[in-house]
C-alpha cells in the first residue's frame, strides 16, 4: 500500500501541486466559514474570504505551469476541476451561509449555484477538445468560467467589512412559505446562470 502512494505521488507533475494549493485554499475557506459560525471572529471570516483570490491565483499558475511545460494531461484537468469545485463552487457557498444566507430558499439557491459549477466543469472537460478544434488550447468558454464567483466573495467582504451581515444583510429578508429569502442571493443564482449558459461565448486568454 505504502508503494503505490508513494507511485501516485511521482506521477503529479509540478502543475498538479499548483492545483492541489487551489483545492487546499478552497478547504480552508470552509474551515474558516464555520470557525466563524462557531466563535464569530471577523478575522474568521475575512480570512476565509481571503483564500478564494489566492485559490484564483493557483489556478492561474497551474494552466500557465502545465503549457509552460507542455505536460497537460486528463489526470491534471481532472483535478482542476475537483479544486475548482470546492474553491469556487462549495466555498463561496460556505461563505454566503456564514454572512446569513441561511434560509431555506436560500439553501436551495446555493445548492442550485454548486450543481451549475459542477455542470459547467463537466462540460468543459467532454468539450474541451472539440471547442480547440484540434489545437492544444480551447479557444472560449461556453458560460462564464466558475472562478467568476471569485467577483461573488468580494461583494459579500464589502457587505462584511460594512457590517451588513445576518440580519443586516443588503436587501433584507422575506418571508416566503414556510421559508425565509434573502433577495441578495439571488446574485448566486445569476452567476450559476450565466455558467451553464451554452449561448455565452467567452474568448479565453
Amino acid at each position: 500500500m505504502k508503494q503505490r502512494h508513494f507511485s501516485m505521488l511521482r506521477e503529479f507533475r509540478l502543475a498538479d501541486w499548483f492545483t492541489l494549493g487551489n483545492a487546499c485554499c478552497g478547504s480552508f475557506a470552509i474551515f474558516f466559514a464555520m470557525r466563524f459560525l462557531q466563535y464569530e471572529q471577523m478575522q474568521d471570516l475575512f480570512s476565509g474570504m481571503a483564500m478564494i483570490p489566492l485559490a484564483f491565483i493557483f489556478d492561474v499558475l497551474d494552466g500557465r505551469i502545465a503549457r509552460w511545460r507542455k505536460v497537460a494531461s486528463t489526470l491534471g484537468r481532472e483535478l482542476d476541476s475537483l479544486a475548482d469545485v470546492i474553491s469556487f463552487g462549495v466555498a463561496p457557498a460556505a461563505l454566503g451561509y456564514a454572512c446569513g444566507l441561511q434560509g431555506g430558499w436560500d439553501w436551495l439557491v446555493l445548492s442550485y449555484f454548486v450543481g451549475c459549477g459542477v455542470s459547467r466543469l463537466a462540460r468543459y472537460n467532454v468539450t474541451a477538445e472539440s471547442l480547440s478544434d484540434g489545437g492544444d488550447k480551447v479557444k472560449y468558454f461556453e458560460g462564464t468560467p466558475i472562478p467568476t464567483s471569485v467577483l461573488i466573495v468580494g461583494l459579500l467582504a464589502l457587505a462584511a467589512q460594512q457590517e451588513h451581515l445576518d440580519t443586516e444583510l443588503w436587501l433584507g429578508m422575506l418571508e416566503l412559505g414556510p421559508w425565509q429569502f434573502h433577495p441578495l442571493v439571488l446574485i448566486y443564482a445569476l452567476s450559476g446562470s450565466l455558467m451553464i449558459s451554452k449561448t455565452l461565448r467567452i474568448p479565453k486568454p
